[in-house]
């Protein structure tokens, strides 16, 4: 266990909330102590929900542990089913209960309530958020569709040529990047595949919903980490086929749609092509092409991870240079895509292992969640978030999916944004003499920064933010063996001409010209050493 202030996933009650938070006619009886209850604000403040999740907490207290926590749940279980009347009930216990061991399933199975109650067992101290919402998922599903199931064996009937095929959308939940309007996005898609969509999950499911998942012809998974345990169960138990590709750019949505109409039978309708999108063209167009080579730092879920990087080398002409997740479950899939691409991929959970990397890969673009986001506002460089977590900003009022055609121009928008600003700030650091744009005005886009020092203390690069650590030489031997603690000092003139390079870059160009000094043993670090050290790394 590590002690953190920050981390990119919950514990897994929180994923079970985010799948009772998602549906309707379930509730969730949480075994917790009263400062458990945190997790509502997650919803109602970020998500800006309107209602409350539909949790019941026993809050328990300090004082209640020399009593029985027990009969405080069955009562917690009883109150909560007579005031709500959900259709289906989810119990389990968060990280502190789980101490206690009171066992929420068999408490409630005793109770004999008359509606499905389904313990959920979440090792709190092994497993995370994402790992729970699946989890729920699976047994939600298991449970209320398994007795509609087929004898085993049974061969699925043909799909029928006179009525239109149906499908079922597995994944959305609460809190989701954009689940909302990845939805309407892929329901789109399928409707003008000739596809019904019969259930979507467990975005806005009832129990009653999930019992009839067996009916649809195939399911389409759109996120991995919270479907693809279930979406496996509907295959082995009922026949089911699903898809395998997630529809985040052009060219997997066209991979998804090629697979949608192997699975029905059915030839690709020559209207969906790549042209229903506008990135195709405008990454190609001559006002784009100064994005080309662009450096780019990708991280977060395994899902926007892997599509992310795709979009970015092969529809944006962007250059990986590092990509990671905190998906642990899919960690072989990031490390396959990062070694196709000549990487080695970071697979963490700690934020400050992912800070980092960033640093020593030097990008012009971070692509990330919201912690990434921190991190390159602090180290001066453009950012878009991609995954989760969030925070509200990127829950936003108007229709912005990732999926799909409409989805691609959102990423193209999304992406560009943070370098074309960046070009501006390299526009006026050009100007950076005239007193309305002096660097103590600060980014146009970062806020006002505060006035910044002359000059760096050692070990450090100026960004427009604030001074970034780097690794420089401990010491330098000059050419007559004199030792310098540290990097060579920098001429005046040699210092004007960095400031001369773009912010995003401006790092990186000083820890390389500090090092070349340091291989040569230069005692300062002079206009011509500069240009050697570029001519030098550039080879």
């Amino acid at each position: 266990m590590q002690l953190t202030v920050w981390t990119y996933e919950g514990p897994p009650h929180v994923g079970a909330m985010r799948i009772a938070t998602a549906m309707q006619g379930l509730h969730y009886v949480l075994h917790a102590p009263q400062g458990d209850t945190y997790a509502d604000l997650l919803f109602t403040m970020i998500e800006r929900r309107k209602a409350r999740p539909p949790v019941t907490y026993t809050t328990f207290q300090a004082r209640d542990l020399g009593k029985d926590t027990a009969e405080l749940f069955q009562s917690a279980a009883r109150e909560a089913y007579a005031r709500f009347e959900p259709e289906a009930m989810i119990v389990g216990a968060s990280c502190t209960a789980e101490l206690i061991q009171d066992d929420p399933g068999g408490l409630t199975k005793a109770m004999g309530l008359p509606i499905p109650t389904i313990p959920l067992e979440l090792p709190s101290y092994s497993k995370k958020e994402n790992w729970g919402a699946a989890e729920t998922f699976y047994q939600i599903v298991r449970t209320l569709a398994g007795p509609n199931a087929p004898e085993p064996g049974t061969a699925r009937a043909a799909l029928n040529d006179s009525a239109r095929p149906k499908a079922n959308i597995l994944g959305p939940t609460a809190l989701g990047f954009r689940h909302r309007d990845d939805v309407i996005e892929t329901k789109r898609l399928l409707d003008q595949l000739g596809v019904d969509t019969h259930v979507v999950a467990p975005l806005d499911a009832r129990p009653s919903d999930i019992a009839r998942l067996g009916e649809a012809d195939f399911n389409v998974v759109l996120y991995p980490e919270i479907a693809h345990t279930a979406a496996g169960w509907l295959k082995r138990t009922f026949g089911q086929p699903m898809t395998s590709v997630v529809p985040i750019g052009v060219g997997a949505t066209q991979d998804f749609i090629a697979e949608v109409c192997a699975l029905i039978g059915a030839d690709v309708p020559p209207a969906l092509s790549p042209e229903a999108s506008r990135l195709p063209w405008y990454s190609r167009s001559i006002d784009s092409t100064y994005l080309t080579g662009k450096r780019v730092f990708v991280f977060g879920d395994a899902t926007h991870v892997l599509a992310a990087a795709r979009v970015a080398d092969e529809e944006m002409g962007f250059e990986v240079v590092g990509m990671g997740t905190y998906s642990r479950e899919f960690a072989r899939d990031v490390r396959a895509a990062a070694k196709d691409r000549g990487l080695e991929a970071l697979i963490t959970d700690d934020y400050l292992e992912v800070e980092q990397a960033i640093i020593d890969a030097a990008p012009e673009l971070v692509l990330g969640t919201q912690m990434e986001r921190h991190i390159a506002k602090r180290l001066g460089i453009g950012c878009a978030v991609i995954s989760s977590p969030v925070h509200v900003q990127d829950f936003p009022a108007r229709y912005a999916p990732q999926m799909g055609f409409e989805g691609a121009n959102v990423l193209f928008d999304t992406w560009v944004h943070p370098l074309v600003m960046g070009l501006e700030e390299h526009l006026l650091g050009m100007f950076r003499e005239d007193f309305e744009f002096s660097d103590d005005n600060g980014a146009s886009h970062h806020g006002h920064s505060p006035k910044r020092p002359q000059a760096p203390a050692d070990g450090a690069v100026f960004t427009d933010e604030q001074p970034i650590a780097v690794t420089p030489p401990a010491e330098t031997q000059t050419a007559d063996n004199t030792l310098l603690a540290g990097p060579a000092p920098w001429t005046a003139e040699a210092e004007k001409e960095l400031k001369k390079i773009p912010f995003f870059v401006r790092g990186k160009a000083r820890k390389n010209t500090e090092t070349f000094a340091a291989q040569h043993g230069l005692r300062e670090i002079t206009l011509e050493t500069l240009y050697d050290a570029k001519a030098h790394f550039g080879r």
